[in-house]
């Protein structure tokens, strides 16, 4: 995997301290992530989840690697098998690959992780303001990886009432969070209407974490 063209300060905006926004970095694996995601999408199918208030999620969600994350009137959790006790698909080595050069570009070294949520956002889809709580370590970061439709993403502080700032994201950015801003609250506005070039009318979002 060539990630060297975007592995560069030029191709980095500093969101806040903690958190930073790497630009096109997955554009030059686009194609064989989504090779992948097809795959894994057949032997995990994504489904709408429950929050626990009873409230289905305009977002379908599958994972992949050692756990998985969902939700349900338990609570939100992971686990290491998805429903009917199917342990979930392994990671991809092309997945970690571009997780952890991610982190490192962003400034986090030795990053692990350990599961990987894919998110399909049809337009009209959105991801409340929430903060990524469930998992064990909070030393490693957020990694999040965009893929189809445009998003706006939208990330607060440590209380959901805190202003948010609106960032851009494009087919093949990279957004990565952690230290100082690893439990800000984050969101994704209504994904809009549109047709992209390789993915039709959907976003992707593979979001890594180290879970367990």
């Amino acid at each position: 995997m060539n990630l060297d063209l975007f592995n560069n300060t030029a191709s980095q905006e500093n969101i806040c301290p903690g958190a930073k926004l790497l630009h096109g970095y997955a554009l030059n694996d686009d194609k064989a992530l989504l090779t992948h995601i097809d795959h894994l999408l057949t032997s995990a199918p994504p489904r709408q989840l429950i929050t626990p208030g009873g409230l289905p999620m305009s977002v379908a969600t599958s994972s992949c690697g050692e756990a998985g994350w969902i939700s349900d009137a338990y609570g939100y959790r992971y686990t290491r098998h998805q429903s009917g006790a199917q342990p979930w698909p392994a990671m991809p080595p092309i997945f970690l690959s571009l997780a952890q050069s991610a982190a490192t570009a962003a400034g986090f070294k030795n990053f692990l992780p350990d599961s990987c949520l894919i998110n399909t956002y049809l337009p009209g889809a959105k991801m409340s303001l929430h903060q990524d709580k469930n998992e064990k370590d909070f030393s490693q970061p957020i990694v999040s990886v965009s893929l189809g439709l445009p998003a706006t993403f939208l990330l607060g502080c440590t209380q959901r009432e805190h202003k948010t700032r609106r960032i851009e994201l494009a087919h093949g950015d990279v957004v990565v969070w952690g230290g100082p801003a690893r439990l800000y609250f984050h969101g994704v506005l209504p994904i809009k209407p549109g047709l992209h070039p390789l993915m039709g009318q959907r976003r992707v979002n593979l979001t890594f974490r180290k879970a367990l």
